[in-house]
């Protein structure tokens, strides 16, 4: 798998252009803002739009969506926890039943010519947060960052599900290259070992089940 990282936008935000090896079909991951900047990547590769995906659909990580679907007529695709954040604030711009966007759920897989991502739900950031699991790589938006995690008090931020997706995560086997929303990519084996956030949430979860 080929992974162009390009950060944009005020909020930093990390927007990803990925394809197979010996493919020129591309998916776009979060596209938050300039246009002019992700279709010139993708033209300096001749690639081909054939998915677009949204970890979550806050404005950072779709400012530029409009546009790239006008551009490209790539079908969208945002998880399913997020059709309750219907343009509900500015925070939420997309319209989550707009008939071209396509919700996903938990297990299912998003494919292009040589790549296949597992849809992993990961709420807490916001209710339809969802990680991408492909071969050696995590996409985790802004659910996992290096050394850190999303924030959980905007709208639809829940404290105690982020620690339950953190766990989720760490407990995956194997060892991931992970990608994240905002700052650089780091590996799963690091974060498990000195993440904070992951160790905090797991000794919170477990001292809430032994109070059950």
């Amino acid at each position: 798998m080929q992974i162009k990282m390009l950060t944009l936008g005020s909020f930093m935000t990390n927007c990803y252009i990925i394809h197979g090896d010996n493919s020129k079909d591309c998916a776009v991951i979060d596209p938050g803002s300039d246009i002019n900047t992700i279709s010139q990547a993708i033209r300096e590769d001749g690639l081909t739009v054939k998915a677009i995906i949204l970890t979550h659909a806050h404005f950072d990580h779709t400012g530029a969506l409009d546009e790239l679907r006008d551009l490209t007529g790539a079908p969208v695709y945002v998880g399913e926890g997020e059709v309750y954040a219907r343009r509900t604030s500015d925070l939420y711009p997309i319209d989550p039943f707009d008939p071209d966007i396509n919700l996903v759920k938990d297990g299912d897989v998003i494919s292009i010519d040589g790549v296949s991502l597992e849809v992993i739900e990961t709420p807490g950031h916001t209710k339809g947060s969802i990680s991408l699991k492909g071969d050696n790589v995590l996409f985790t938006g802004d659910t996992l960052f290096k050394d850190s995690m999303g924030r959980t008090d905007l709208l639809g931020g829940d404290e105690l599900a982020i620690y339950r997706s953190l766990t989720r995560l760490a407990d995956l086997p194997g060892d991931y290259k992970v990608f994240a929303g905002h700052m650089g990519p780091t590996t799963l084996e690091l974060e498990r070992k000195y993440n904070y956030f992951i160790h905090y949430g797991r000794k919170l979860l477990k001292s809430i089940e032994s109070q059950k």
